[in-house]
């Protein structure tokens, strides 16, 4: 997910690895420094739309849902990548921006989202030292577990949750890694050093090739190399025709539950990162999917972030060997940093990929959406979907600040389209820009009655060749209205 820059931002552009890329250095006398600037001012919507502040020095804001009234409540995640650990807590947004505390958790973050469903919540509690959990809170703010034990330990976490038509409680889980093998990335991210037999798990049963990548190993400093296959512990090597079995939960899946906790399901597998999940006015599951990285053992570049509309009877989504429906090793367009496109891992697919509603920029970290449902709002039927903004360079190299808006997505047409994006004639986080307009948006949800979309921003997060260094207090809830007119956007 996360990306920021200072005041004076460095861009050194080089060619690397076969192809041209910037890397971004933040200035060390002149970083951001707090508080953060606000202004609605700074932010383009289309004719006819306006945005305003509804609350401010949030710490790493991921989600927000509603009540019977109307009311908004946030949940901060309580940590951050860069090893940051803060207090997750869940807040319900009062008049002029005060926050009252409803629940709070002790180690279980990254809390990463939040749905309210007759008279209790429900939060994904992201896992990163104890395993992910969904869990439901009452009004009085006691908190029971519907399931636990999930795989959120790794680089990706417990995501969601949805309420379906059927009721079930729906959410995603992220892989463990970028592309199926664990490596020294791993390390670095810190979760390796906790779980060193952590890997990822497939959804089905799965044959391997037999593909190991050798890479340095962390676990013996000074020098030491690791042979690592496809869904085994870092370390391992595998072998043609070597069997993987399926087990539930698994990485890179969504699935479901009953809201009493009762038959974990399993829905689809073969994503990455499932991150935002949404159900659109005809009762069609969404999911976003944060694609692969240029980094690890087996680096993949050029994939851009998807939208997927589950579909009935598809059970795999191509992960760990397709992006989009494009197998990773056709040509030079996901070689990433080896001389070679990377090697397939699975001997034979569980099915033929399908093709993604949209694919969205590469690195834009695509992630909290929802569906358009009343025509005062406009757009009906489209989807609109926060992009965080990319990581560089952790993530790989880009041209350019990528993300850091809110996009409109036409489903029917497959179209893609700016809704809410800093102004000027540059692209990138607020902070970079000087301004006080969006910083990274990473969730976006209309309030129940439709007539307005709440934006959750999560604040500065630095990203520079020694990780990640998020900045506790500067996350935003804004609140995106349309002005009451005859005809205008969105007819």
């Amino acid at each position: 997910m996360y990306a920021v820059w200072g005041r004076r931002l460095l861009v050194l552009c080089l060619a690397a690895w076969g192809g041209l890329g910037c890397t971004r250095l933040l200035s060390r006398d002149e970083g951001f420094r707090p508080p953060r600037a606000i202004d609605p001012g700074a932010i383009a919507l289309p004719e006819g739309y306006r945005i305003e502040l509804v609350a401010r020095d949030l710490t790493f804001p991921t989600g927000v849902t509603f009540d019977e009234q109307g009311r908004p409540y946030v949940v901060e995640a309580g940590y951050s990548y860069g090893e940051a650990w803060t207090t997750s807590r869940l807040l319900r947004v009062e008049h002029e921006g005060r926050l009252t505390e409803i629940v709070r958790g002790e180690r279980s973050g990254p809390w990463t989202g939040v749905t309210y469903h007759e008279g209790s919540f429900y939060i994904a509690q992201g896992g990163q030292l104890q395993g992910g959990r969904i869990v439901r809170v009452t009004g009085d703010g006691r908190m029971a577990a519907l399931i636990e034990g999930l795989p959120g330990m790794g680089d990706h976490h417990t995501n969601g949750p949805v309420v379906g038509p059927d009721g079930w409680i729906y959410f995603g889980q992220g892989t463990a890694t970028n592309s199926a093998v664990v490596g020294r990335d791993n390390f670095q991210f810190g979760w390796l050093k906790r779980f060193p037999e952590f890997h990822d798990t497939p959804g089905q049963d799965i044959t391997l090739r037999g593909v190991n990548y050798r890479s340095e190993n962390p676990f013996k400093p000074g020098g030491g190399e690791a042979v690592t296959g496809a869904f085994v512990p870092f370390g391992t090597p595998t072998t043609a025709g070597q069997r993987i079995a399926a087990a539930l939960p698994c990485t890179g899946a969504v699935m479901r539950v009953r809201p009493n906790g009762n038959q974990l399901e399993l829905v689809a597998w073969g994503f990455r990162n499932p991150f935002g999940l949404a159900f659109s006015p005809d009762g069609k599951l969404y999911v976003t999917d944060n694609m692969y990285d240029d980094r690890g053992s087996r680096p993949v570049q050029g994939a851009g972030d998807l939208l997927w509309e589950i579909q009935p009877g598809v059970t795999w989504y191509g992960w760990p060997d397709f992006h989009g429906g494009r197998p990773v090793n056709a040509g030079d367009l996901y070689r990433g940093t080896f001389e070679s496109p990377p090697r397939l891992l699975l001997a034979e697919r569980p099915n033929q990929p399908p093709e993604p509603v949209v694919m969205l920029a590469v690195h834009s970290s695509s992630d909290g959406l929802d569906f358009s449902r009343n025509p005062a709002f406009g757009y009906v039927g489209e989807a609109f979907i926060a992009q965080l903004g990319d990581e560089t360079p952790t993530t790989g190299k880009t041209y350019g600040p990528v993300g850091f808006k809110v996009v409109r997505v036409n489903v029917r047409e497959g179209t893609i389209y700016d809704f809410a994006v800093n102004k000027g004639k540059k692209n990138g986080p607020a902070s970079t820009l000087e301004s006080g307009g969006l910083e990274r948006p990473v969730a976006a949800r209309f309030d129940p009655a439709g007539t307005a979309l709440y934006v959750v921003d999560f604040g500065v997060l630095i990203h520079q060749d020694g990780g990640a260094q998020p900045v506790q207090g500067t996350g935003v809830l804004w609140r995106i209205t349309r002005a009451p007119a005859e005809g205008g956007a969105g007819q």
